[in-house]
């Protein structure tokens, strides 16, 4: 690992945003670095000094300013900016840098041909929006829910409901019934956008049944709005009024609601795989900073950038992707199946839409070098001057094939974080080179350590990732969680006062960053401990594997326990011995002999989130006897019939003497 395969060109400061900051900070605050690690050392050391300059330097739109920046830095419940009262929507559509006739929306998809707003236009439709939301009697601290995809419509929903102080939540039209109601029950929404259906491909899904049942299960509910997204001439629901109602001209102004800095702003969730999804409540004022600062400083997007990410509007990155017109760049929405016609398609979009910075998952860059894609043949990425890759670890390989196949003279950013934040907490900055396998950096503000089992920070070896001081955009708190109880234990519990992530990292002596996988879900035999990200980069780099998971049946008694491999495999191909030799070879080569699994078996299909994140805690409970009903949220998943292959392996199995700990 290590190789360089990006350098920043020799006028870097004179060209990034981040060159621009540094300007400042000498010019306004007397403040000089001579490289990006001093930078972030001043940034986690002194917070007071490095939030307080990202928001003047921005120029944060405030109705009433601050009377500190830091009130309290205990975590839980440090207190950022007391006394300043502002509006995220009134940050986002001022939109630096762009005149009311450049695009700022640009939204292709599979249901509908592509439109674009430009700034003018998604100005006045948050306008009237909020003039709609308000006729239904939505006010300050309300809650909007929205069971829409990545279009205009649901963009235009969060701006107008942030507007009037009013809270927003959505999921994605793929999620199931239960994992709504799962989620929606929680908060209570008083008003409901939903879809009729959407195409995925080339095929309709209709979504009707479900937003029925969505309805009845939520009682809270006083209103419904009907977007027609699947048939445009498609009756409104009994009850519902239409997007256009909603919408309707009218003289009202478009007016911000100013609201304390931690007020909620939208509410997220867990993946929600086991167990009631966790509501994870974010600020207006939080979110606002932490994406400034990313989306400008560390991806170097501003006025001019036409800024893609690949999400749905059940993932963060939807809330991290729709930010980016706060600092000026226009936004590139895509709602449909990315693997149609084939792998080759958000690449053409990126051509056809003038994207100058991709933000993708690394197990679609990963099914994109499998399938022996070269993108910059199939399209014009000329344009595109950063790759951004999130939602697992992006082996080595993938870096390599990023600069063989996609482009040598762009920036490719590995980033990770997490919903609890909202944004990555390491990634890549236009400062510093790019190394094969290696996340760049840790962010600035972001104090990020490894600690090893007995709690004290390591460098060069592997540990717990903790964050061991406040970010803005921690969370304001978990819903209906008025004691803070369920917040503490998530993060506080093992390191009281640190946050602990639940992700193994390793950061060598440059501040580079290596995420191995879950903590949960490592592979600890005779003392070796490994991520499962290095395991899957080795069994799924060989051309017969697909897909693939492994867990770790630890055994209670202090031996070796199970090392269980399931492999989905190409097409037509069958699990034998010959094949099962060679996939324990590269393992034991390039691994350990201890990481050669004692059993390896064929399935279908990995179970996966609908962000694509393998499950291998609820496949690790389901092998140790939890029924499947209770080992994972279905509906959460992409594909849930995978998991009967592994309960019926479990039923096949001796039963363990004790479940082990999962």
């Amino acid at each position: 690992m290590g190789d360089v395969l990006w350098t920043p060109p020799a006028d870097v400061r004179e060209r990034s945003r981040i060159g621009a900051y540094l300007r400042w900070l000498a010019e306004h605050r007397g403040l000089e670095f001579a490289d990006y690690a001093a930078l972030w050392e001043w940034s986690v050391t002194d917070l007071d000094g490095f939030w307080r300059s990202v928001w003047d330097h921005f120029g944060v739109v405030a109705h009433t300013g601050p009377t500190a920046t830091l009130a309290d830095p205990a975590m839980p419940g440090a207190r950022w900016f007391p006394g300043a009262t502002l509006n995220y929507a009134e940050n986002v559509l001022r939109m630096p840098g762009l005149g009311d006739d450049d695009p700022v929306v640009i939204a292709h998809g599979q249901t509908r041909a592509p439109q674009t707003l430009t700034a003018a236009e998604l100005r006045e439709q948050v306008r009237r929006v909020a003039a709609g939301l308000r006729r239904l009697g939505v006010g300050p601290g309300d809650r909007v829910a929205a069971y829409a995809p990545n279009i205009p419509e649901t963009y235009v929903l969060l701006l107008a409901t942030a507007s009037l102080g009013a809270i927003f939540s959505s999921c994605a039209p793929e999620f199931g019934t239960r994992s709504v109601t799962d989620r929606w029950r929680q908060i209570e929404p008083t008003v409901l956008v939903a879809v009729d259906g959407y195409r995925y491909g080339d095929k309709p899904v209709d979504r009707r049944d479900e937003v029925a049942a969505i309805r009845a299960a939520l009682p809270s509910l006083r209103h419904t709005v009907a977007v027609a997204y699947l048939d445009p001439a498609g009756p409104a629901p009994d009850g519902a009024v239409s997007w256009a109602e909603l919408a309707a001209p009218t003289d009202e102004p478009l007016t911000f609601a100013g609201v304390p800095f931690d007020h909620p702003l939208y509410v997220l969730y867990s993946s929600g795989t086991t167990g009631l999804p966790k509501p994870i409540v974010h600020g207006h004022g939080g979110i606002l900073l932490e994406h400034l600062k990313m989306l400008a400083l560390h991806h170097d997007l501003g006025p001019g950038d036409r800024f893609f990410w690949f999400t749905t509007t059940g993932w963060m990155m939807w809330n991290f992707l729709v930010s980016a017109p706060a600092v000026g760049a226009a936004i590139v929405l895509f709602d449909g199946n990315p693997g149609h016609p084939d792998l080759g398609g958000l690449w053409r979009l990126a051509a056809e839409t003038g994207t100058t910075y991709f933000g993708t998952s690394a197990p679609f860059l990963l099914a994109c070098r499998k399938a022996g894609l070269v993108p910059r043949e199939v399209a014009d990425l000329s344009a595109l001057r950063g790759v951004g890759s999130t939602g697992a670890p992006l082996p080595a390989e993938g870096f390599i094939w990023v600069y063989e196949a996609v482009g040598t003279d762009l920036q490719l950013q590995s980033l990770s974080g997490g919903t609890d934040v909202c944004t990555g907490f390491v990634g890549g900055v236009p400062l510093l080179p790019v190394h094969a396998g290696e996340i760049t950096c840790r962010a600035l503000g972001a104090r990020v350590e490894a600690r090893s089992a007995d709690g004290t920070p390591v460098l060069g070896e592997l540990g717990e990732l903790v964050i061991t001081a406040p970010m803005p955009s921690m969370p304001v708190g978990f819903w209906n969680d008025t004691d803070g109880s369920r917040y503490r234990e998530a993060y506080f519990e093992l390191y009281p006062g640190v946050w602990r992530h639940g992700d193994w990292i390793t950061i060598n002596e440059r501040g580079g960053c290596v995420i191995t996988g879950r903590s949960d879900a490592t592979l600890n035999r005779g003392g070796v401990r490994l991520g499962t990200a290095e395991f899957y980069s080795v069994v799924e780099g060989l051309d017969e594997v697909v897909d693939s998971v492994v867990v770790h049946l630890e055994d209670d008694e202090g031996g070796a326990g199970e090392l269980l491999l399931f492999v989905v495999l190409a097409e037509g191909l069958e699990l034998d011995d010959a094949l099962r030799r060679k996939i324990c070879r590269e393992l034991r080569t390039a691994l350990s002999p201890r990481h050669v699994p004692d059993e390896i078996h064929q399935v279908r299909a990995v179970p996966r989130t609908l962000s694509a994140k393998k499950l291998e805690v609820p496949v690790k409970k389901i092998l140790t006897g939890t029924p499947v009903d209770d080992a994972a949220a279905k509906g959460a998943l992409a594909n849930p019939e995978s998991l009967t292959a592994f309960a019926a392996f479990a039923q096949r199995r001796p039963a363990p003497e004790a479940p082990a700990r999962s």
